[in-house]
């Protein structure tokens, strides 16, 4: 019995704009600082490697001093839509009904809401009253592939089962407007809205791209890396400048060992599934692959296209893949990093 991926559909949020049609907003939002780091902040956002990002809110409502609660109540309101939309375009692609999903899991670290969105996607669609739920609220950028290996676990002791994971996020809503912080900026200027949702499979008559093994690896004293702080006006990122030199330190620990157990090797790989965390990091990566023939060209563009959406961004590098029906056989790694510090590991064969 196998695990396999059948389908990833991703949804957009209703607002979208270019990075230089943000470019005013940033401007007047530094009005009264110095010349100087003004000029950088701007930089910093036209070299960031964004063309363009999604958002449930526009640029103007991003940009007004709204409370931490108005803009969580935005959250709330917005992530239920992208939560139901994302769900009925993958079943639409899977051709199953929602009463099929047996293990609903939902992810998301940028708002706060209790009951979680799973429990009105179960309202809404009228799923099955007796379907698990599984909400992963605090693992950030990582929380993508974490659902993945969750479902496969799941699916893996319960076959004949059906599971849905749904990454729902708005980094826009954590943006602080009193805080002028290099950590602020950066992650203002890599970061979009976005929801995706995969169907996973035990069902011997389901196709799609086999699971074949999943591992987590956790670094060390690294919890102060990436993450929230939980302030008045609303989540604070944190984000340490060492996260690419972390990432490389630990690389061949993260990857050939795992693939080793596998009985394979970086080199039998043929196609690396990244998530894209950020400009620097994706040059981190490219750099350690570069040497071995691969590429992360779908990781590059899926950054430029919305900009890094913490747990989704990594299914919509999913999707690109598996939208293009590709040679059976194929090996795929597919890969995050998040806070912890963590990277999540999935090994697929196409």
């Amino acid at each position: 019995m196998s695990v396999k991926i059948t389908a990833v559909a991703k949804q957009l949020p209703p607002y979208t704009r270019e990075t230089s049609e943000i470019l005013p907003y940033v401007s007047a939002w530094l009005e009264g600082q110095e010349p100087r780091f003004k000029r950088k902040v701007l930089k910093i956002f036209e070299g960031a490697g964004v063309d363009r990002r999604y958002s449930i809110m526009d640029a103007h409502e991003v940009f007004l001093n709204t409370s931490f609660e108005e803009r969580n109540d935005i959250y709330v309101r917005e992530i239920k839509k992208l939560g139901k939309q994302s769900l009925v375009k993958a079943l639409d692609k899977a051709q199953w009904k929602a009463t099929d999903i047996d293990f609903l899991i939902t992810v998301s670290c940028t708002g706060i809401m209790i009951p979680s969105v799973d429990a009105y996607l179960i309202n809404e669609l009228k799923m099955k009253q007796d379907v698990v739920r599984l909400p992963v609220t605090e693992m950030g950028c990582a929380a993508g592939v974490s659902g993945i290996i969750y479902a496969q676990h799941f699916l893996k002791a319960n076959p004949g089962k059906r599971a849905a994971v749904i990454a729902l996020e708005s980094p826009t809503a954590t943006f602080q407007l009193q805080d002028y912080s290099m950590v602020n900026i950066v992650s203002a200027a890599i970061f979009g809205d976005g929801a995706a949702c995969a169907l996973l499979s035990s069902h011997e008559d389901d196709s799609g791209v086999t699971v074949l093994d999943d591992a987590m690896y956790h670094f060390y004293d690294a919890t102060h890396m990436m993450g929230f702080k939980l302030v008045n006006t609303g989540l604070q990122m944190i984000l340490d400048k060492d996260v690419p030199e972390q990432i490389a330190a630990h690389f061949p620990n993260i990857i050939h060992p795992f693939l080793e157990k596998n009985n394979t090797t970086i080199a039998d790989i043929d196609h690396l599934i990244f998530h894209p965390g950020g400009k620097k990091i994706v040059q981190t990566v490219e750099d350690l692959f570069g040497g071995l023939g691969k590429n992360i060209d779908d990781t590059k563009e899926v950054l430029r296209l919305y900009g890094n959406m913490s747990s989704v961004t990594v299914l919509y590098v999913l999707e690109r893949f598996m939208d293009r029906k590709l040679p059976k056989g194929d090996l795929g790694l597919l890969l995050s990093f998040g806070p912890g510090f963590s990277a999540q590991r999935v090994l697929l064969e196409f």
